[in-house]
């Protein structure tokens, strides 16, 4: 199972956290400084894979990384877990981003957040591997991205609906409204105009 999946630039600063165990946001912040101490002082030349840090497990837990010109992606997860299985995740993950982010770079993952979150979910949920095949990742956040679009029409609506009920030239105010045998009085309104 994935405990944790950081992502942080050469200089530690975390542009994104995601653990599936319960931590306090103080252990979080000790586990990602851990973390980065512990990879970032790795040559690339050497393995991708070392026991996990005191604070995340020990050596029941694998750190599984890999470095992309300034981000670090790093999986965290217990023995159960296959390493090259989780290398490959990586793999999917960046080419993922890559693909809906047109060459992907430190400044989209903190600008669209919410976005690589929802990647993140299509691949990744409550630390179990969903979906492994980059075209069905890629073909839901498309379906994800027309839905946002047709939904932008029904954000504009309220104001719209405002702007129409400026615009109707009432000859007088209706100061009682009757429904079947409800009725309603109208207080008196400030104009619209």
């Amino acid at each position: 199972m994935i405990k944790a999946i950081l992502v942080f630039n050469n200089h530690g600063k975390p542009r994104l956290t995601k653990f599936y165990q319960r931590y306090s946001e103080e252990m979080q912040q000790q586990i990602v400084r851990e973390t980065f101490h512990l990879v970032s002082k790795r040559d690339d030349n050497v393995c991708n894979f070392l026991e996990g840090g005191t604070l995340i497990g020990g050596s029941d837990y694998k750190l599984i990384y890999r470095h992309y010109a300034t981000l670090y992606f790093v999986f965290c997860v217990d023995s159960s877990e296959s390493e090259l299985g989780i290398l490959d995740l990586i793999q999917v993950f960046v080419e993922t981003l890559d693909k809906c982010f047109e060459n992907v770079c430190e400044l989209d993952l903190i600008f669209h957040m919410d976005k690589v979150q929802y990647i993140l979910n299509e691949m990744v949920l409550g630390g179990m591997v969903l979906e492994t095949n980059m075209n069905e990742i890629v073909s839901q956040i498309e379906a994800q991205n027309k839905l946002e679009k047709s939904e932008a029409g029904l954000a504009a609506a309220p104001a719209r609906a405002v702007s129409a009920v400026k615009n109707i030239n009432l000859p007088e105010i209706p100061r009682n409204i009757n429904f079947g045998d409800l009725n309603f009085k109208v207080p008196n309104l400030p104009s619209f105009k």
